[in-house]
């Protein structure tokens, strides 16, 4: 895998240089002290993977991560000096493709020492990720295909990977306080700052968001976030949990196995909706709501930050409607109005 740095100091690029090293199936093709200087050499030559700082000089992270995703898109791990002071920062990149971020290790860190691990775990995660043209494994559907049960409630499942903070925000801020369905979201997102971006989602919406924790109930007005890197599934028609399984996905937490066990358990009506992110998770988990009835969305090309899993979706034909992010939020409100 290609990998480029950018990192305005040069005893952090050169530990990022250390660690990429390690593996020997990565290579370094260049490293750029600020963002104007990274968006230059990724035009010359596009990277599989960025390593992106967030604070530099000239041109920081955000406005560089959305340079690239606009000129020459490609992979983007955010490392940063401190996830928890940078949250909102971090959202926002993310919000223009970013797909992941992760502290930098400390620079006294060897590159085989727990302090370097979290990185290396990331980047070989995306290295799987961006080299899966298939999109993965199959999640299976255990499930059969009869009729649903009736109807209790309303659930609205979304999924969202690289661009779905923003894409996020501009749905849930155009819902309304009394907005009758339960909100499920799975989004790619680390566990570290999971709760961080429940809270900056919380502030542009009139609906409530918090994390899910075992056993939580989906309920009208409440927006669950799933919060670990192990799967959030239904474990039984009115309650979510997590689990670990399938344990050799590269998608974590996985938007198909929790649309799989909404097709699946869910008492009453879905709408399954997929926003931009890389690779194709999800896809086949929102045909699943199709096929058995529900209906679904996916986010269209022109507004996702990053055209893989929206565009998985319609390719194999799994979105009923296909819509920018800015209509989603009316197109709901209207289909359960008309559901009632």
């Amino acid at each position: 895998m290609k990998i480029g740095i950018v990192n305005d100091l040069p005893g952090v690029a050169a530990l990022l240089q250390r660690v990429v090293g390690v593996d020997p199936s990565h290579r370094i093709v260049w490293t750029a002290l600020n963002g104007a200087e990274a968006v230059e050499l990724c035009a010359k030559e596009t990277p599989d993977l960025i390593l992106m700082d967030m604070v530099m000089p000239v041109m920081d992270g955000v406005e560089t991560t959305r340079r690239i995703m606009a000129s020459t898109p490609c992979a983007i791990l955010i490392v940063t000096g401190s996830i928890r002071v940078n949250a909102n920062r971090i959202f926002e990149a993310m919000g223009h493709g970013a797909l992941d971020a992760v502290d930098t290790p400390p620079l006294h860190t060897g590159t085989t020492g727990d302090g370097f691990e979290p990185l290396r775990a990331k980047i070989a995660t995306i290295s799987r990720l961006v080299g899966d043209k298939r999109g993965g494994r199959r999640v299976a559907d255990p499930g059969s295909r009869g009729s649903h049960p009736p109807r209790h409630d309303r659930l609205v499942a979304i999924g969202a990977s690289a661009g779905g903070p923003a894409a996020l925000a501009t749905v849930l801020g155009d819902l309304p306080g009394d907005f009758p369905a339960a909100i499920v979201i799975v989004q790619h997102v680390d566990e570290q700052f999971a709760a961080g971006m429940a809270t900056w989602l919380n502030q542009g919406t009139a609906l409530h968001v918090r994390v899910a924790v075992e056993g939580d109930r989906p309920r009208v007005g409440e927006v669950l976030l799933a919060a670990t890197t192990d799967h959030l599934t239904l474990k039984r028609p009115d309650q979510v949990g997590y689990t670990p399984d399938p344990v050799d996905y590269v998608y974590r937490p996985s938007v198909d196995v929790f649309f799989h066990s909404a097709c699946r358990l869910w008492r009453g009506d879905v709408i399954g909706v997929l926003l931009t992110g890389m690779g194709r998770d999800g896809a086949l988990g929102l045909k699943a709501l199709r096929d058995h009835g529900h209906y679904t969305i996916a986010q269209d090309e022109a507004t996702s930050a990053v055209y893989g899993m929206p565009k998985a979706a319609a390719t194999i034909n799994a979105a009923v409607d296909i819509l920018p992010a800015g209509r989603i939020a009316a197109k709901l409100i209207d289909f359960l109005a008309i559901k009632v």
